[in-house]
């Protein structure tokens, strides 16, 4: 269900243009919005708080077999073995960390928004909620926050103050900035690749508008042995023109270029909408390529109503 957009941002200390803590901050007590239990089998080689499908010693329990020979008489289970008159022994499932990784993209292209936030506010806000869950099951946190200009790294750590000094990042890379750097989305991509792990979790958070093939090819390295989570996110008006009651021209720009388009016109709309279709239809494709999971996020609506969905299918 719909709801008012002033209310909703009154309530969540929030502006729908810029970031501030207070709404970040709004998403420790929301993690319950957001399944982070590894699909994949974990790869890591560092104790944590995840189990492994290898049987090995650890700290849970698994099953009880028969003893064979080789095994170690210490984890012999007695009762067991008395119950049933033949020598069985303990297996435990090795316990494995996962490291949780966020790519925040909070460029110029996700500057833009014509409902509740602007796309790199929605970002910011399923970066935070990601962040504190990670952070409540344990996991270490890290990634990268970049723009077009510069980007930060964010090494993985446990503690709240690694989750808050992510947040900050994000708040400052949001912030309109000028510089003759150039930093592009492959560069992210390459970036975070390096410092993940196997085993680790990636979330990927963008409108994905500049995946090329230089990044698809370190998002497809990354996912042999990661498990990749793709969120693009978009705007309503990124999918169909608004509906008026009296067609109208209106001046389109993205800061650069400006266009004339005439609203309520079923043809333009109807082309509008099959190119832009086609435009998410490519981004879902080379995403799922590259054997991510996709899961698309509306910068027009409340994370709670969006979270806990199935991945993006046609």
């Amino acid at each position: 269900m719909m709801i008012e957009a002033a209310t909703w941002l009154t309530q969540h200390h929030c502006d729908g243009v810029t970031i501030g803590i207070k709404e970040l901050l709004h998403y420790q007590n929301k993690t319950g919005l957001l399944d982070l239990t590894p699909k994949l089998t974990i790869q890591a080689k560092l104790a944590g708080s995840y189990l492994a499908k290898t049987k090995g010693r650890g700290m849970e329990f698994d099953e009880a077999r028969h003893y064979q020979q080789g095994d170690d008489i210490r984890a012999i289970d007695w009762r067991v073995t008395a119950r049933t008159g033949k020598t069985h022994t303990k297996l435990y499932r090795e316990e494995k960390e996962r490291p949780v990784f966020v790519l925040a993209d909070m460029s110029s292209t996700m500057h833009f928004g014509t409902q509740l936030l602007f796309k790199s506010v929605q970002a910011a806000h399923l970066s935070s909620l990601i962040a504190w869950g990670a952070q409540q099951r344990g996991d270490r946190i890290g990634g990268i926050v970049f723009n077009q200009h510069q980007h930060r790294e964010f090494k993985p750590y446990t503690r709240s103050k690694a989750v808050l000094s992510f947040l900050h990042g994000l708040m400052e890379f949001q912030q309109p900035q000028t510089s003759t750097t150039q930093f592009t989305f492959a560069d992210a991509c390459a970036r975070i690749r390096r410092l993940a792990r196997p085993g680790s979790l990636i979330f990927l958070i963008s409108d994905f508008e500049n995946l090329d093939e230089v990044s698809k090819q370190h998002i497809s390295r990354m996912s042999r042995h990661c498990e990749v989570m793709a969120y693009p996110i978009s705007d309503p008006f990124e999918h169909a023109l608004p509906k008026v009651s009296i067609a109208q021209q209106v001046a389109l720009t993205d800061g650069k270029q400006t266009q004339q388009i005439v609203l309520g016109e079923s043809k333009t709309e109807q082309q509008y909408a099959e190119q832009h279709q086609q435009h998410f239809a490519r981004i879902e494709h080379m995403l799922k390529q590259c054997r991510c999971q996709v899961f698309p996020i509306s910068a027009a609506l409340p994370l709670e109503q969006q979270m806990g969905g199935k991945p993006w299918t046609r």
